[in-house]
């Protein structure tokens, strides 16, 4: 209960701190940035706003590999908060993370989607991806820059902050995933928890295959 409270105080307090305390909103500007990103009119923008930009799908991307698992056996699934997650960010993400409960089980067999976002070559397709962002943005950004678009710009600086957001609630989702796979190693626990973005991509690149439970999905949901 207390950390659903804080997840929900959390999504709360972000909100209020975008409306009214974040700097300025310069919506011309930022229609103009999505519309190069979108056109791959990529060398009108800032390699690192370029990979921040990117770095949080990766995010969003790693904690799918995670939580349409979990929405499996969950009251409410993980695809309507995910589709908002796409425009919204960790916004989107904030309220399934509350309503959620703890879940260290799996039921049935995993379908052609889950196996995908269950394999190591996903987690190995992200690393890769997200290796060559960090190398870009630190190689060709402008730092002076993009630290003046984030004391300046609404949108750059939500977006910075939303990607270490990720990172902070990362560890609340990855425990019931390292039980449903039967390994519950502390070692590994704090690994992933406390090595940013870095931690998270080796876990999905290492962890062993999801084991599938005899017990079903009402079953499970009936004595929540």
């Amino acid at each position: 209960m207390t950390l659903k409270l804080g997840l929900w105080l959390l999504w709360a307090g972000f909100i209020a701190y975008i409306l009214l305390l974040a700097p300025p909103l310069h919506l011309g500007e930022t229609l103009t940035l999505l519309k190069n990103i979108f056109t791959l009119q990529w060398a009108a923008i800032n390699p690192i706003i370029l990979s921040l930009f990117s770095l949080v799908g990766i995010w969003l991307l790693i904690y799918s590999s995670l939580l349409f698992i979990d929405g499996r056996m969950q009251s409410i699934p993980f695809w309507p908060f995910a589709i908002t997650s796409v425009g919204s960010g960790v916004l989107g993400l904030l309220p399934y993370l509350a309503l959620r409960e703890p879940n260290q089980q799996f039921s049935g067999q995993k379908d052609a989607f889950l196996n995908l976002l269950d394999s190591h070559l996903y987690g190995i397709v992200l690393t890769f991806s997200t290796l060559v962002l960090f190398v870009y943005g630190f190689a060709l950004g402008d730092w002076g820059d993009y630290v003046q678009q984030f004391q300046s710009d609404r949108f750059i600086n939500g977006m910075s902050l939303a990607f270490c957001l990720f990172y902070v609630l990362f560890p609340t989702v990855v425990g019931d995933d390292m039980a449903r796979r039967r390994f519950p190693n502390a070692e590994v626990f704090l690994a992933v928890a406390f090595v940013p973005l870095l931690g998270s991509l080796a876990y999905l690149c290492l962890r062993p295959p999801l084991v599938s439970s005899t017990i079903s999905e009402e079953s499970l949901r009936t004595n929540r």
